[in-house]
């Protein structure tokens, strides 16, 4: 276990559905009552390894985390109230047990309707230091990403209008954005701000291979083997998108064409750009977790994790935005023999964290 971990340190060292939304032309108004005590301050709990290797998570100025605001957003965000025929939720797409996604390749609307993008996981958010979030990047902030759901006309098919008043005129919440916000009067940025702090807590970070690294766990000898093989440009070759044991993320937050296509169907960040040298490209996935978030990519194609392998192995579609990082695109893949496959599964899956998709807190209240 010795000589594998510091094989490990030496490898370290080498090495989010929605359109734009338009804000409500007029939001119910009602008349304020007198402020009360000031919300109390959260500190969010940091991972030691986050702590440890990468930079402080993203808090804005104007939206610090309470205790109020967290538990309102938490209630917002399991509560259907938002949309408009009151079916659905966030949580109707981002399930707890799925590590905030969902089991199918595209989530379905209130109207029957589907997107054509597969819902990402919710977690470590907060660590989007580039402040890009969704498949392609359009929204620029927790608080922009949970502003488009609502009135997506194939999502919850609401206005912003109307789920303000349903708010409003709830028993309940002009009391609870009272306690977190000092005022009764919601509007839709109070609601997204609200929603966002929940985000913000959904961390990650107790997984077998972290508390390996914690010096808490050994792993199996396969799953070792599946690390070197993630960190070895001659066989796995995963590490340039994905981080290593001193990236708690597993992802680099950023756009990639990772060679599912010749040809697209959906251009992805190209379509936020405009810059057809983006075509292609979608946001990197963390790698954790993925024992609950198939079926995988932005369009959910691959049903299994064999899949996925067996795309980076021998399945690269070549293309003009084709990333460059993917040196093997020539021979289709890095070739990956039927143990280096299996041992990379195994490694992927020690990145799934249980504590998280149980965590009580995260659960609907």
């Amino acid at each position: 276990m010795n000589n594998n971990r510091t094989h490990i340190v030496l490898f370290t060292l080498a090495v989010l559905v929605s359109a734009c939304v338009k804000e409500p032309n007029k939001e119910v108004v009602s008349n304020p009552v007198p402020i009360t005590s000031n919300p109390t301050p959260y500190q969010l709990i940091i991972p030691s390894l986050f702590a440890q290797y990468i930079n402080p998570p993203v808090i804005p100025v104007d939206n610090p985390l309470t205790v109020e605001g967290i538990a309102l957003g938490r209630k917002l965000f399991f509560d259907p109230i938002l949309s408009g025929n009151g079916t659905q939720s966030c949580a109707s797409c981002h399930s707890p047990q799925l590590a905030f996604a969902e089991n199918s390749a595209f989530s379905t609307g209130i109207d029957g309707l589907q997107g054509n993008r597969s819902a990402m996981p919710l977690f470590n958010m907060a660590w989007n230091w580039n402040n890009k979030f969704f498949w392609d990047g359009r929204a620029n902030s927790i608080e922009a990403q949970a502003l488009g759901p609502v009135v997506n006309p194939i999502e919850m098919h609401n206005t912003w209008q109307n789920a303000v008043a349903s708010l409003q005129n709830d028993l309940t919440y002009p009391s609870l954005f009272m306690a977190a916000f000092k005022t009764n009067i919601i509007d839709s940025n109070l609601v997204v701000k609200a929603i966002a702090q929940f985000e913000r807590t959904l961390i990650s970070g107790n997984s077998r291979f972290d508390q390996y690294l914690n010096g808490q766990i050994s792993l199996t000898p396969q799953e070792i083997d599946g690390f070197n093989v993630f960190m070895t440009e001659t066989r796995g070759d995963c590490f340039h998108c994905h981080g290593n044991a001193a990236n708690p993320l597993w992802t680099d937050n950023l756009f990639h064409n990772n060679g599912l296509d010749a040809t697209f169907s959906d251009n992805g960040l190209g379509s936020v750009t405009g810059n057809a040298a983006d075509n292609g490209k979608f946001k990197t996935p963390s790698l954790r977790n993925l024992a609950y978030t198939a079926p995988y990519m932005h369009d959910g194609r691959f049903a299994t994790l064999d899949e996925v392998i067996n795309h980076y192995s021998e399945g690269l579609q070549n293309s003009p935005t084709i990333s460059p990082l993917l040196k093997y695109i020539g021979q289709g893949g890095v070739q990956l023999t039927a143990s280096d496959k299996a041992s990379l599964k195994a490694f992927l899956l020690s990145l799934s964290d249980s504590s998280f998709v149980n965590n009580p807190n995260f659960q609907q209240p």
